[in-house]
């Protein structure tokens, strides 16, 4: 199928490639379709809305931000993505990249959890104050380099 990409302009993008959000993504309720393309030469991945072309979250997998990202999914969504098994699990984490890319940061407290063996998506809301919704990526001593 062919999706509009906010970053690639038209993009071929295959079934297996579409994951399903049941009940979208706070905040983009309505959108339950989205491509995760992955950047084979970053870290970064990208969840374009197949239906809404300006619709693209930037995704980095959480240990990428910080290496000892543990969580504990919640039974609710182990059941609603029907997860047998934690190597079918793919977390990320969406990056807010403002115009000064310093102030980047990862919502660590929201992971996106994807079950690829049926693509299926949701973001999990974690109760766990060890991380936050507003991580901030670049530290000050990494800035000044």
């Amino acid at each position: 199928m062919k999706v509009s990409t906010k970053f690639f302009g038209e993009l071929e993008v295959q079934d297996k490639d579409i994951v399903f959000f049941e009940d979208g993504i706070p905040g983009f309720k309505e959108h339950s379709r989205y491509a995760l393309i992955h950047d084979g030469e970053s870290d970064f991945s990208y969840l374009q809305s197949v239906d809404t072309q300006n619709i693209c979250f930037i995704l980095v997998p959480p240990a990428v931000i910080i290496g000892n990202y543990d969580i504990e999914v919640s039974e609710d969504t182990v059941e609603k993505l029907e997860i047998e098994k934690e190597e079918y699990v793919s977390l990320y984490t969406i990056l807010t990249i403002p115009e000064d890319i310093n102030n980047m940061t990862a919502n660590l407290k929201a992971p996106i959890v994807i079950n690829m063996k049926n693509n299926k998506g949701k973001q999990e809301i974690l109760d766990d104050d060890r991380y936050e919704i507003r991580h901030k990526v670049i530290k000050e001593a990494d800035a000044s380099c």
